[in-house]
Order: structure tokens, then C-alpha cells, then sequence
């Protein structure tokens, strides 16, 4: 027979202290195919560390490893993980099931892999457990069977992907005496199929059932020795599942497939520790919540901020005569007047213009009176500023062409003088001064702007002011809406050249009031970006707790990993499952902080009437990709420190 293993002058040394002790010594040894062999020895000989390195789940010292010709010391992990998958297959002592699994799944799991399409496998998984005698438990997890059972899902999955070499790590030290003869009789059944069967035991009875028996003490081949097989072993019996490589699939249904694995596994994981989970993504949904809220409490604040700018009059340049407010020249300036709003009106950029003027006045109803400040303004002021009626009308352009005596009031006017009249102040009769005028609307309260809000404020045709209270014709300012679609800052600039060259000079100035809704909007801004920073500590700090989570899932699932590896999972495999996890866990978490956020603003809507939360579609968006990317970028170290742990170590620590 050809030779399938050569060990030349093998070592494996291990750290101990300052020095290294020496499991292995200088081994020569060749195996070849179909034998069936057993090595035995006492506890700490080194019968386990050789199996280890014959099933490249561990590496060598020093010293020449070769199967089928290769030599494993220049094998990548990915290589060796694909030998593990196509040539070997593992009975572990203990089993070493997945336990959220049940028995289809764990046999699946080299197939997966392997890449072999999913109807092919999960027909070969049963089988393989039907020929074992398994048929009838094929739904049951590990928890649910015998010790003899999970031994026998242990061999369909050695056997599941048509491995040439079974390894079987002390395959009846944990079964009673029938179990123990079932499970020999089965791996006999395998040799005499052609198989190359290596146990490893201490226990001279099972050893004696094999061909040759390799005895090992303190790392030293002691003895190799040959015996004929036994004469009642049947060539193949028909509980042996038939030993034919299975079909693998397409590369892209490989990809496809292990990625399913890695996330069902990650869901069950999940799932087996929910407590765990949801305090891991609680990180997550407080960062997410806290974001997605603050920027829509920001943009709600913007959007009642404008509102209220709004009701100042938007897009609006108010033109006052003199350099600025502080100007004592103002006063004798009378060069601002209604022929200058008439110029500027027939502007393209215009939307309404509105000459205005004031003084101030006592108003008298019957034996109320109080002083109040009186707007001598045009038809169009009101939408330029954008007062609304409470009831009512405005006066229109036939009232300023006639110098009526129609006079609209504000709220607090209404409340001042007609608190105790039960009748509408729209129709009755209004003294301001000694000039009679007749109410014709109220206005809704409005924002006052800088002054205060509780002053009271009449209107009447700016014509009416100047002829019956100020005697003259200048004015104190005119108001100019720009139009939506134009920028107020370039109308600004072509305001002032225009009436630069009507009055020879500059003697004006503008208040452009849309200058103040940029800055409060910017400040308003500014704000929620601070508090949004904020915000995004405690994502930071909810990435933190993932990757800590995340390493401790790592640490408690070492066994599991090492049993994929085992089965030939790649570094890769690995690497995907974790991070799949974490991803998961910050997804769901970050999903979970968005749904939190709206049923805030659900609150917020049913305290107040007056406040809403505004979403924006793009911090919705941007929460779910940040909560994808605290998963990756936190789980990648616990994820990558998961595919990087060595095999061996890995199924040691049970």
C-alpha cells in the first residue's frame, strides 16, 4: 500500500517557565492508507499531542510532517483547514457537538464548508445518521441524547464529506461496555471499506481490535506491531455509510452557504443569550435614540424658530432714514418718501412694498383709554410681514387713496380697551387722539420683534397718518418684501444702489431681517450639532460595551470554534461569524434606538401641541449605517482574535 503519512524525525516542544518541555521526540513514522492503527499509551505520553499533529489541528516543533506527499509545515491555515475538511475526519472523546444544533445540523456542518449544495448534504446527513441507526433522532440536540447517540452523530459528521482518514480520540472513553463495542464495530466496518482508521486510547481492549498497535511513552515510539484482522470482521456491512467523495457546489454557492451558517449561528447565539444581548445593544439604542432624537428636537426648534421669524415678515428689508438707529440726524432726513416705495414696487425682485410711518397716541373707548403706538402703513404690509386677521379685514388700496379712517387693532389693543365687552370690536368706533376711526379688524397676536410684545400697535393708511397726526409727507421707513426666489443679500445690495442714485447719497440704512434668521438658524444649528456630538459619546461608548460583549462571547464559544475548525472551517468562516454577530447586535440595536426615538417624539406630540419632532430621513439613514459600522469596527478585533486561535488550544479548553 502506498504511504499516506511520514513523520520524520518529528518534534513538539511546549513553553514551561523560563524553558520548554518536549512532548514529542525526534518520531519517525509511517501510516499507510486503508490501515487500521492504534496508538496507546499512558496519560501525558503524548498519544493526543501526535493525533493533533497527524490531524494538522496542531504544528510541529521541528522535524518533517507529510501527507499524501505534502509537506504541512508550508501549509497557510487555510490550507491546513482545507485538508481538515476533504481528508480528515474527527471523533472526539467528548463529542464536541454544537449544542444549539440539533443532530441534522451538527453532521451538516463539514458539508457547509465544504460547499456542497443544500438539498445534497442534507440528504447525505440522513443518510448517514439512518445508517448509524440514528433516523428516528435526527431533530434531537445533543442535550437529548445518550452518550452512544452523540457518538454516532459524531461519526456521521466524520464521515460526512468522504474523509480517507478517520481520527478517533478516545472514541469509547466516555460510552458504557454496549455503546463502546457499537462504535468499534462500526469503525472496523469503516477500515474494512477502505478507510485508514487512527485511534488513539489507552485502554489495551480497544486497541487490540486494530491492525497495528503503535505504543508511546514519554514522547518515544516504544513498540509497532502488526496483527492479523480478525476473521469475523465483515468486509462492509450495510449500517456503513458508502464511502464515495460527496458532489461539492459552485464557489458562489459555497460563499452563500457559509454565510447563511455564520448567520443562523449568530441569531441562535443570540437567541441562547438574550439577556446578555439586549443589555449589549441597550449601548447601541440609548447612542441611536439619543442622535436621531436630538437632531429632530434640532430641526423642530429650527423649523418653530423660522415660524416665529415668519410672523416677523420673511425676506424682508426694512429702509429707515439715517446711517443706523443711533443716528440723531434721522430725524430731519425727509428725503425717504412714497415715491421711493412706488420706484422701488415696479422692481423685479419686489414682492410688496409698503411706505410706513408712526407716532404715538392716546386711545379712548367710552371710559377706556391707554396710549399705543400708531402704524401708518399700506395695503400690502401686512402680507410683507405676515399678519393674519383674528376677525374681520384688512383695509385695502381705495382706503389709502381716500385717507380713510379705517383702522385694524392687535390682539393686545382688543384686550386692553374691550376686555369687558362681550360684543366683536370689528364696526364700533375707535378714538385715537382726537381723530375718530372705525375698526374694521383684529389682528392675531403676533412676535413683536425687539420691542416688547405687550405694546399696543394700531393701523391705519399710512395717507391718513401723515395728513390727520403728523402733517408731513416723509416717511419713517418703508418695508420691502423680496421675493421668495430671490436672495435677500443681493437685493439688499441692489436696494441700496437704486435709492443711492434717486437721493444723491446714502442716507439710509437697511435692516435686512433675513440676516437674523440665518443667525439664529445657524445658532439653532450649531446647538444641535453640539448636543448630537454628545450623543454620539454614548454611541462610542455602546460600541465599547459591543466589542467587550463580544470578546467575552468569544472567550465562553472557544470549544465551538475549534470544532468548526476542526471540521475545516476557514480563518475566514470565523472571522465572519463574530462579525455577523456583532453587526447584528448594533443593527437591531440601532433599528431598535429609531423606533425608541419616534415613540419620543409620539410623547413629545401628546404633551405639547405646540412642539413637533421633525425626522430627518438623513439621520435615520446615517443612524443605521453608524450602527452597522460600530458593529464592524468594534467586533472586528474579538471576531479576528476568534479566527486566529489555534485549533488545539481551542478544543482543550472544554
Amino acid at each position: 500500500m502506498a504511504d499516506l503519512i511520514r513523520l520524520e524525525k518529528l518534534r513538539r516542544e511546549f513553553p514551561s517557565g523560563d524553558g520548554t518541555i518536549t512532548v514529542l521526540k525526534d518520531l519517525d513514522l509511517v501510516i499507510e492508507a486503508g490501515e487500521m492503527v492504534a496508538i496507546v499509551g499512558a496519560s501525558g505520553s503524548g498519544k493526543s499531542t501526535l493525533m493533533n499533529i497527524l490531524g494538522c489541528l496542531d504544528r510541529a516543533t521541528a522535524g518533517s510532517y507529510r501527507i499524501s506527499g505534502r509537506e504541512t509545515a508550508l501549509l497557510e491555515p487555510d490550507e491546513l483547514a482545507a485538508l481538515r475538511r476533504e481528508h480528515f475526519g474527527f471523533i472526539f472523546q467528548r463529542y464536541h457537538l454544537l449544542g444549539e444544533l440539533d443532530a441534522l445540523a451538527n453532521v451538516e456542518i463539514p458539508a457547509i464548508y465544504a460547499g456542497m449544495a443544500p438539498r445534497d448534504r442534507r440528504a447525505r446527513a440522513e443518510s448517514l445518521l439512518d445508517r448509524l441507526g440514528m433516523s428516528d433522532r435526527t431533530d434531537h440536540r445533543p442535550g437529548q441524547l445518550s452518550g452512544g447517540q452523540q457518538q454516532r452523530v459524531s461519526i456521521a459528521r466524520a464521515l460526512m464529506n468522504g474523509a480517507n482518514v478517520i481520527l478517533a480520540d478516545e472514541p469509547t472513553g466516555a460510552l458504557d461496555k454496549h455503546s463502546g463495542e457499537e462504535v468499534l464495530r462500526i469503525l472496523e466496518e469503516l477500515n474494512a471499506e477502505g478507510k485508514t482508521i487512527i485511534i488513539v486510547t489507552h485502554d489495551m481492549n480497544v486497541a487490540s481490535r486494530a491492525r497495528r498497535i503503535i505504543e508511546i511513552s514519554d514522547g518515544v515510539i516504544l513498540s509497532d506491531r502488526r496483527r492479523e484482522p480478525a476473521a469475523d470482521i465483515a468486509p462492509v456491512a450495510e449500517s456503513v455509510p458508502s464511502g464515495e467523495k460527496p458532489r461539492r457546489g459552485g464557489y458562489l454557492r459555497s460563499l452563500t452557504d457559509r454565510f447563511r451558517e455564520a448567520l443562523r449561528m449568530a441569531v441562535l447565539a443570540m437567541a441562547a443569550h438574550r439577556l446578555r444581548t439586549f443589555l449589549t445593544m441597550l449601548g447601541i439604542i440609548i447612542g441611536i435614540a439619543s442622535v436621531v432624537s436630538v437632531v429632530a428636537i434640532g430641526q423642530g426648534t429650527q423649523q418653530q424658530v423660522l415660524a416665529n421669524i415668519s410672523s416677523l415678515g420673511t425676506n424682508t428689508l426694512e429702509i429707515f432714514a439715517g446711517r443706523n438707529f443711533g443716528d440723531t440726524r434721522s430725524g430731519k432726513i425727509t428725503t425717504l418718501v412714497v415715491s421711493d416705495a412706488e420706484a422701488l414696487a415696479r422692481q423685479s425682485y419686489v414682492a410688496a412694498v409698503t411706505p410706513t410711518v408712526s407716532t404715538s397716541k392716546t386711545l379712548r373707548v367710552g371710559s377706556q383709554e391707554a396710549s399705543a403706538l400708531v402704524n401708518g402703513v399700506g395695503e400690502q404690509y401686512f402680507a410683507a410681514r405676515g399678519t393674519k386677521l383674528a376677525e374681520g379685514s384688512f383695509f385695502d388700496a381705495r382706503s389709502v387713496r381716500s385717507r380713510a379712517t379705517d383702522v385694524v387693532i392687535d390682539e393686545n389693543t382688543r384686550k386692553t380697551l374691550f376686555a369687558d365687552d362681550p360684543v366683536s370690536p370689528v364696526g364700533q368706533v375707535l378714538l385715537i387722539g382726537n381723530v375718530p376711526a372705525r375698526i374694521v379688524g383684529v389682528t392675531e397676536p403676533q412676535q413683536g420683534g425687539f420691542g416688547s410684545s405687550q405694546n399696543l400697535s394700531v393701523y391705519l393708511p399710512y395717507t391718513t397718518v401723515q395728513t390727520r397726526f403728523l402733517g408731513d409727507l416723509s416717511l419713517r421707513s418703508i418695508t420691502v418684501r423680496v421675493a421668495d426666489d430671490v436672495d435677500t443679500s443681493l437685493a439688499e445690495q441692489d436696494v441700496t444702489r437704486f435709492l443711492t442714485q434717486r437721493h444723491g447719497s446714502q442716507d439710509f440704512f437697511i435692516l435686512n431681517t433675513d440676516d437674523i434668521r440665518q443667525t439664529i438658524t445657524s445658532t439653532t444649528q450649531m446647538l444641535t450639532l453640539l448636543i448630537a456630538a454628545i450623543a454620539v459619546i454614548s454611541l462610542v461608548v455602546g460600541g465599547i460595551g459591543v466589542m467587550n460583549i463580544m470578546l467575552v462571547s468569544v472567550s465562553e464559544r472557544v470549544s465551538e470554534i475549534g470544532v468548526r475548525m476542526a471540521v475545516g472551517a476557514r480563518q475566514g468562516d470565523i472571522l465572519q461569524q463574530f462579525l455577523i454577530e456583532a453587526v447584528l447586535v448594533c443593527l437591531i440595536g440601532g433599528l431598535c434606538g429609531i423606533g425608541t426615538a419616534f415613540g419620543i417624539g409620539q410623547l413629545v406630540r401628546l404633551a405639547s401641541s405646540d412642539f413637533t419632532l421633525i425626522y430627518s430621513t438623513t439621520s435615520i439613514i446615517a443612524a443605521c449605517l453608524c450602527s452597522t459600522l460600530i458593529g464592524v469596527v468594534f467586533g472586528f478585533l474579538p471576531a479576528r482574535n476568534a479566527s486566529q486561535l489555534d485549533p488545539v488550544v481551542a478544543l482543550s479548553r472544554d
